[in-house]
């Protein structure tokens, strides 16, 4: 195996133009438990932890660009405002240790179904952007995951950030595992609010090949709130409502049996969270709407 350790961006794009079959290392909490385990053993790994602008983040108007190498400690300590799902879901992974070390970039390359920053990325619409010697793209988060551990990125290219939305609105983050910490998610969820366009948006992850979206449940809630004012006249969301997304997301996955979980228990813990995240979201979105109107 050899060792690739570029000094910049534009060495490290150079170098994967060269090797495409090299596996990028930032963290190495995914990578080197591969190759630990001897389930891999890539001919190149490519050492990313001296690209510094990989590990910067830019607060905009409107998002947050994401450097692919920020450690999931920062983005709790410093962006929870801004990206409070994925700040929540920072919170799951692993050990202090690890989130001192591991990024979402991380997380997106691996592209397991499990990985903890998918469902808050899915949730709050991110864009991955991916970047070669042939020029850089963004990649709708949507269109990201193709398969199981399978990705939209070109053999030569690499995430060199993620571009997310800034929060508009109350986000929530759920993981079900066998143990408090240290734990690869059995099922997680996430939920995002968008008062802004009065849509809500789900992320799902451990619940089917790769992670994914309740696009169901999304549209027949965002009609529900529509048709029901729901949006303008703060009302609790009725209990129906709440049963009916929650079915709704359960029937979105496609889980399989393995020694953390089985398929049934899967559909049922998502719907269990789906209905817990919508309650604390919109509870938290009607205590925001009493407080601007008490300040008007």
């Amino acid at each position: 195996m050899d060792f690739l350790r570029p000094a910049g961006w534009e060495e490290a794009l150079a170098a994967k133009a060269e090797h495409p079959t090299a596996v990028p290392i930032a963290g190495g909490t995914d990578v080197m438990v591969e190759i630990n385990f001897d389930h891999r053993r890539p001919e190149y790994l490519l050492d990313l932890n001296r690209v510094t602008d990989l590990y910067e983040w830019e607060v905009g108007e409107d998002s947050v660009r994401l450097g692919a190498s920020v450690p999931y400690t920062r983005i709790m300590e410093d962006l929870r405002a801004e990206l409070p799902g994925l700040a929540l879901a920072s919170h799951t992974v692993a050990s202090p240790q690890i989130r001192n070390r591991g990024g979402v970039g991380g997380n997106l390359g691996t592209a397991s179904p499990a990985g903890d920053a998918h469902p808050a990325l899915l949730a709050a619409g991110a864009q991955v952007e991916a970047e070669s010697v042939r020029g850089s793209r963004l990649i709708p988060i949507d269109e990201f995951y193709t398969g199981v551990k399978r990705n939209a990125l070109a053999p030569d290219e690499l995430i060199r950030a993620v571009h997310i939305k800034k929060a508009d609105g109350p986000q929530q983050y759920s993981k079900v595992g066998t143990r408090n910490a240290m734990v690869i998610a059995v099922c997680a969820f996430g939920l995002a609010l968008h008062p802004a366009t009065r849509t809500v948006r789900t992320g799902i992850g451990s619940a089917a090949p790769t992670p994914v979206r309740a696009k169901t449940a999304e549209e027949f809630l965002n009609a529900a709130l529509e048709e029901g004012g729901f949006w303008d006249n703060g009302r609790i969301i009725t209990p129906s409502v709440a049963k009916r997304f929650a079915d709704l997301c359960s029937a979105a996955c496609n889980p399989i049996d393995d020694v953390r979980g089985t398929a049934s228990y899967r559909r049922h813990a998502v719907g269990v969270m789906a209905r817990r995240t919508l309650t604390w979201t919109w509870e938290s979105y009607r205590g925001a709407r009493r407080g601007t109107e008490g300040a008007a």
